[in-house]
């Protein structure tokens, strides 16, 4: 392990190191805190926010601690239950706001990291990184398990890199009992134990009793763990709408990295292969999980941003490894700064779906019947017809036929921009759902119709009457 040096405290520059720490987490955490309300009462930020909050809310009142679904593991929502318990409803606001806590954590883990690793000036350049990255601050302010597996990569990385192998593999069964991916940490951790074959049996069995104490009833309703999971695999192997025109796997997920990092990427490349000629232990502990990750990530067709997400502190400190040219790195850093605050903004708006539930309660009668898109606001007192999401490989919805809904007694459709547009960006692939679209804008009476604009954010609402 590198000995802190007197001078890394003079070269940071900042009035010491612990004051520029505790400056990043005062910003970072600010930042995440701008837009943590966006969309409440519904969770319009992210739709796995409906799959886990209401899960940890039921679990403190009167439902038990099997959450009777295995999409993920059981981690996040025991972590969130406890800060649901004086509710009287899911309340999404609160699990987001722990979600800020636990990202401000990451990025104080990321700091030790990088300054484990490469000395505190690669911490600085660590924790900075994952301030920063776009999908770091946004995945932050949602209730969903990206950044606890993050924050747990992390420390199972750090806990690696001083050798405190037994340690790193509880690390590695927490992060792991925080969304599955986290077993890929168990490459590292084979890594850096590699010969001292007794505390690497240690470390495998002490990370399988944290991820059974934190997910038991994954261990104890293993068929329907493991068929849920499978299901979830099969669903990212085979994409999702949206992603039908991307490029191949390895360069969209390239992509995915420089959107949420600018040109501080090139920098951790850099350093990448760097660790790959020198190879310390810090250098293989990040090499090995960085390719590890990555590769399977290229059996992903479903190239969502936050699949990058555990990457991102690790990358910092490969950054942070040239110190030579750290403070061109923290200046280049403004890069992402800017993105996230633009993205930010964004978030201060109203969202059209608001808007849109907001007419439908004051203009359309209680008990019509409405066909709606997924990921819109829940319309209580209404007979709803979702309309199932388009996705590479799903038969057909049969919804998505103006004269079927007609005949089935719908009065009014709902249609959002965040699945049309979509659906028509990749027509060819659903060219039954694109004449829907078409059909229902042709036929049917469009009586409102909301756009993003200077008040509004997200994406277009049209309601029509049928």
């Amino acid at each position: 392990m590198r000995r802190l040096r007197r001078s890394d405290f003079a070269e940071s520059r900042w009035g010491g190191p612990w004051l520029a720490l505790a400056a990043l987490l005062v910003g970072a955490t600010g930042l995440r805190l701008v837009g943590v309300r966006y969309g409440l009462p519904f969770p319009l930020l992210n739709p796995d926010e409906r799959n886990i909050v209401p899960r940890a809310w039921a679990m403190t009142h009167g439902s038990g601690a099997d959450p009777g679904w295995f999409d993920y593991p059981t981690l996040v929502m025991y972590v969130l239950a406890p800060f649901q318990s004086w509710h009287d409803e899911p309340s999404y606001l609160t699990a987001r706001v722990v979600m800020v806590a636990l990202g401000a954590a990451g990025i104080a883990a990321a700091w030790w990291l990088g300054w484990k690793a490469y000395g505190m000036l690669a911490g600085f350049v660590a924790a900075a990184a994952t301030a920063v990255a776009t999908t770091h601050v946004a995945y932050s302010r949602m209730a969903v398990t990206d950044v606890p597996l993050t924050l747990g990569a992390t420390v199972a990385l750090a806990l690696l890199v001083v050798g405190r192998i037994e340690l790193a593999g509880i690390a590695v069964g927490l992060a792991a009992s925080a969304k599955y991916p986290g077993l890929i940490l168990l490459a590292p951790l084979v890594a850096a134990a590699w010969g001292r074959w007794r505390r690497l049996a240690i470390a495998g069995a002490l990370a399988l009793v944290a991820f059974a104490a934190t997910s038991p009833y994954v261990i104890l309703r293993f068929g329907d763990a493991a068929g849920d999971a499978a299901r979830v695999q099969r669903s990212a192997r085979d994409g999702w709408l949206g992603f039908e025109n991307d490029n191949a796997a390895p360069i969209a997920f390239v992509e995915r990295l420089w959107d949420s990092l600018g040109p501080v990427l090139v920098v951790a490349a850099i350093g990448l292969v760097l660790a790959l000629v020198h190879r310390t232990r810090a250098d293989l502990v990040l090499a090995v999980f960085c390719l590890a990750y990555f590769a399977q990530l290229m059996t992903i067709d479903a190239h969502f941003d936050r699949y990058v997400l555990p990457l991102i502190p690790a990358l910092g400190a490969l950054a942070g490894r040239l110190r030579s040219v750290a403070p061109v790195t923290i200046l280049l850093l403004a890069v992402p700064l800017t993105w996230s605050v633009r993205d930010t903004r964004d978030l201060t708006k109203t969202d059209t779906r608001i808007a849109a539930h907001r007419w439908i309660v004051e203009h359309v009668p209680k008990g019509a019947r409405i066909a709606v898109d997924p990921s819109t606001p829940d319309l209580t007192g209404y007979r709803i017809v979702h309309l199932l999401l388009p996705r590479p490989g799903e038969p057909f919805d049969p919804n998505r036929d103006v004269d079927r809904l007609r005949g089935e007694g719908v009065r009014f459709l709902v249609l959002t921009g965040a699945v049309e547009d979509r659906v028509l960006a990749a027509r060819t692939h659903y060219p039954r759902e694109t004449d829907f679209v078409q059909e229902a804008r042709r036929e049917g009476d469009r009586v409102y119709r909301v756009l993003p604009n200077g008040r509004f954010g997200g994406h277009w609402v049209e309601v029509f009457r049928l």
